[in-house]
């Protein structure tokens, strides 16, 4: 089970002109491989929130570079890039009361679509999904997106 939870580094960063270039920056020195992004405005802030392929490398690069950096435990579930495909997911998880709390997706080489979630439950949501036949990604899986 514990395979299939994914690592996701959020921080928390000044919204002004040059942050993402100085994350970006310390990410090529450090060798570190964006896999998926999303960035929530909150006003003068921002929290960033990305999937990377060397997840504990990433966290102490921006923590050294000054930055307020977490790491929090996601899902990255693979569906079907068709009308309903979040749908479905959507439905396995609401029928046993687990919240999905926010998400993000983008499309795969591969033609699936991959969402990252954070849910209420993540244990729960795990075994309701692989229940259910949905394809939860794994660590390995992130550097071959």
């Amino acid at each position: 089970m514990e395979d299939k939870i994914i690592k996701q580094i959020s921080l928390f960063a000044e919204n002004k002109p040059g942050r993402l270039a100085n994350i970006a920056a310390n990410f090529r020195k450090g060798g570190i491989n964006i896999r998926a992004f999303t960035i929530a405005e909150a006003g003068d802030f921002g929290i960033i929130r990305m999937v990377v392929d060397k997840p504990d490398v990433a966290h102490q690069v921006l923590h050294d570079a000054g930055f307020t950096v977490s790491e929090t435990s996601v899902l990255g579930v693979e569906m079907e890039d068709v009308p309903g495909g979040l749908g479905t997911i959507a439905d396995v998880l609401g029928e046993q009361n687990i919240n999905i709390d926010y998400a993000y997706a983008f499309v795969t080489k591969t033609e699936k679509a991959l969402l990252i979630i954070r849910v209420s439950d993540i244990r729960a949501a795990i075994e309701v999904l692989d229940a259910a036949g949905i394809k939860l990604i794994d660590m390995a899986d992130i550097h071959e997106i």
